[in-house]
């Protein structure tokens, strides 16, 4: 049972990996103002360009704030405290057990998560686990069995909350029966593949996913995927295509429709707000089982890339959970 003051809720930003600074980001956001001239200088000239662009009174989560930061690198560490007015950076991440009332992983290598996720599910504190959750079947049944015996947790992409996906799905009716819809990303399918997948879930039967072919490479995947209402998915991870960050376009029998993300500020701090709600009144935002399924899309995609493009069916990973 979550038990955060609603008014005063204590956070931790936790961690950072190379290419991910959330960290800089989630905390300005949280806490409502950053140092311009040190985000600047953060090394993610993004966060400097789409926080820059909201008014002030667009910052901060009434009720909430990143009270401590730890990083890889210890150094970073005090760049994100001055940059978003953490007070407290600390040694250990363990160092804000007793000090906060949850704990945020902001990184996004998957096969990190259950050790950096372990203590604190340990001390009893609720977690928010960045993007993907996890990357390999036998971290998913840990996180699992976190969540079936009630340590609040949760893990989304940013990309569930983004608001031209939203207006794309109020637009379902123009396209007739949904046949193919394809979805884009940047970077790896480990790391960023949660992203196209993310996006387009929502838009189909949570629990109706059937099985996966990825036919690319770990620096360009294309994978396919099956919806048992009759719908083709296509998604693609390529290394180096930075302009097809969060791009969804839907076929139907009908019509097109399509729409790409453009304001990655209300996104981030939609998913933010989520949490804290989660944490105000112990309801997840997002079922935990969609999670699991989102996550069980992520690792049948590495193993069928794995075994030369092999059609790996759901229920292959799911019977093992």
């Amino acid at each position: 049972m979550l038990v955060c003051d609603p008014h005063n809720i204590r956070l931790a930003m936790l961690g950072m990996v190379d290419g991910n600074g959330h960290p800089y980001s989630w905390s300005a956001i949280i806490n409502g103002r950053y140092d311009a001239e040190a985000m600047a200088s953060c090394g993610f000239p993004i966060i400097a360009q789409y926080l820059g662009a909201q008014p002030p009174e667009a910052l901060g989560i009434a009720g909430a704030k990143v009270t401590h930061v730890w990083c890889d690198q210890p150094g970073q560490a005090r760049s994100v405290a001055k940059a978003s007015f953490v007070p407290n950076v600390v040694e250990r991440p363990t160092d804000v057990i007793g000090q906060v009332d949850a704990v945020v992983i902001a990184t996004d290598i998957g096969s990190e998560h259950v050790e950096r996720c372990r203590p604190f599910i340990e001390a009893g504190l609720p977690i928010f686990v960045d993007k993907p959750m996890v990357d390999r079947e036998e971290d998913l049944r840990q996180f699992v069995a976190w969540q079936a015996k009630g340590h609040p947790l949760m893990s989304t992409s940013c990309l569930r909350y983004a608001r031209e996906f939203a207006a794309l799905r109020g637009r379902l009716g123009e396209v007739g029966e949904v046949r193919l819809i394809t979805s884009t990303t940047p970077k790896s399918w480990e790391r960023y593949g949660i992203h196209a997948l993310e996006a387009v879930y929502p838009f189909l039967r949570p629990g109706g996913w059937e099985w996966v072919t990825h036919s690319g490479s770990p620096a360009a995947a294309v994978v396919h995927a099956r919806h048992g209402d009759g719908v083709d998915v296509v998604f693609a991870a390529i290394d180096d295509m930075y302009a097809a960050m969060g791009h969804v376009t839907v076929y139907g029998t009908r019509g097109v429709i399509s729409a790409g993300l453009t304001d990655r500020f209300s996104a981030f701090k939609s998913q933010l707000e989520a949490f804290v709600g989660y944490l105000r009144t112990g309801e997840l935002p997002v079922p935990f089982a969609h999670t699991v399924e989102l996550m069980t899309l992520v690792i049948a995609g590495l193993r069928s890339r794995g075994e030369g493009g092999r059609r790996v069916a759901l229920d292959e990973i799911r019977s093992g959970i």
